[in-house]
């Protein structure tokens, strides 16, 4: 599927701007979940800019209405002249992340061995000679490189992590890892979320007030 050019900018302004929920952003730009989270929240690496998907003719305003009126509704972006492909070469890397290579490649290879070395230079953007230094601890600043998730580095997405990780695992004939985080955050959250709803209650009603509002479902919480 086709997704925007600047997928996380375009999250920020859905985010933002409409009441899509969090599944229906997250697949319309190619993101995982817990990244339209991270950025609903303002805990992202960054504060981003939002980009207009109507403005750039990526999204109609008629799509965005049906989203809001049907969470179970899939956006469909337009295949207008923006739409760039990646071609053949390196990823690219904003300079300033790039000291985060090595720490981003040393956790793949410490949480998932059975990526090749290909498949984690095409993640993180690197060159095989770099990865083979840091698996065999030879190279230059190895006594610096410290483990750290790719993901939270900004190297790569989600999506493309967990796709990289079934694939390897495939064809080691290997189970891949079920990736179980969203259900912790999903009850962090509603635990979050009744607490200030019941302090809000508290604090409207004082003592002996009328009962507190219906209880909302983890449903209805990730649509808001």
């Amino acid at each position: 599927m086709a997704q925007p050019l600047m997928p996380h900018a375009t999250a920020s302004w859905l985010v933002d701007n409409t009441s899509l929920s969090f599944e229906q952003i997250a697949e319309f730009c190619g993101l995982h979940i817990l990244e339209i989270q991270a950025i609903a929240d303002d805990t992202a690496a960054t504060k981003l800019t939002g980009r207009d998907p109507v403005r750039a003719h990526e999204l109609t305003q008629d799509e965005i209405d049906k989203g809001q009126a049907n969470p179970e509704y899939r956006l469909q972006i337009l295949k207008g002249p923006e739409q760039v492909r990646r071609t053949k070469g390196p990823r690219y890397t904003p300079v300033s992340k790039r000291s985060d290579k090595p720490d981003g490649i040393a956790w793949i290879i410490r949480n998932h061995p059975e990526i090749s070395d290909g498949a984690i230079g095409n993640l993180i953007g690197t060159t095989r000679t770099t990865i083979a230094a840091i698996r065999d601890r030879s190279h230059w600043n190895i006594a610096n490189i410290t483990p750290k998730d790719p993901v939270t580095l900004g190297l790569t997405t989600q999506r493309e992590l967990d796709a990289a990780v079934a694939k390897a695992a495939k064809a080691a004939g290997i189970e891949a890892p079920v990736d179980t985080r969203l259900e912790g955050d999903r009850e962090a959250l509603i635990t979050e979320l009744r607490a200030q709803r019941d302090q809000a209650a508290r604090g409207e009603t004082g003592e002996g007030g009328s009962t507190s509002p219906a209880e909302p479902t983890a449903e209805t919480l990730f649509r808001r």
